[in-house]
């Protein structure tokens, strides 16, 4: 169970670095055709890996419950969220904003036991790790407002009367 978490972890650090790349190329080369390379590129190496290592199933993409195919639909809309949002509110909002909603859902799937998962019950636990997220976004907000303002307050330098604006980055 740890190596299966340590994993999930790698993967939500390679999602955030994958983020701040999309963002940045979305950017140059727009929000869809950004999503279209990931997309792309996501199709070739998962491809590859059935071909080669995937075992056999006795059901195929054919026979499942059409249902369960819209999860692919999903992946679409949090990777053109995220190429948009990442260069208007950094990568840490967005990231964090997204693991709050993932959080939200995941427990009321847990909790009402919805597609085909085992009911897992509602304590304080787990509502005080949702808070915990949703205090982190806040902070990481404020955070960035406060460096805002302090980079938009112009300064005056001793050598001149003129103001000057310090450069804006928002991470």
């Amino acid at each position: 169970m740890t190596l299966i978490i340590l994993l999930a972890i790698a993967s939500g650090m390679a999602l955030s670095a994958q983020a701040a790349i999309n963002g940045q190329l979305g950017e140059k080369v727009g929000v869809i055709e950004s999503a279209l390379l990931t997309f792309s590129m996501g199709t070739v190496i998962t491809g590859l890996l059935i071909f080669f290592f995937e075992p056999s199933y006795e059901s195929t993409l054919l026979t499942v419950p059409k249902w369960q195919l819209a999860g692919a639909l999903f992946g679409i809309v949090y990777m053109i969220v995220m190429v948009a949002a990442v260069p208007k509110v950094g990568v840490a909002i967005a990231t964090v904003a997204t693991i709050l909603g993932q959080m939200i859902m995941s427990l009321v799937i847990d909790t009402q036991g919805w597609l085909g998962n085992a009911p897992i019950v509602l304590n304080y636990w787990r509502i005080a790790a949702m808070v915990c997220i949703a205090c982190a976004l806040l902070c990481i907000y404020l955070a960035n407002a406060q460096t805002q303002t302090r980079l938009d307050t112009p300064v005056t330098t001793e050598d001149s009367t003129q103001t000057r604006l310090e450069p804006q980055h928002v991470s």
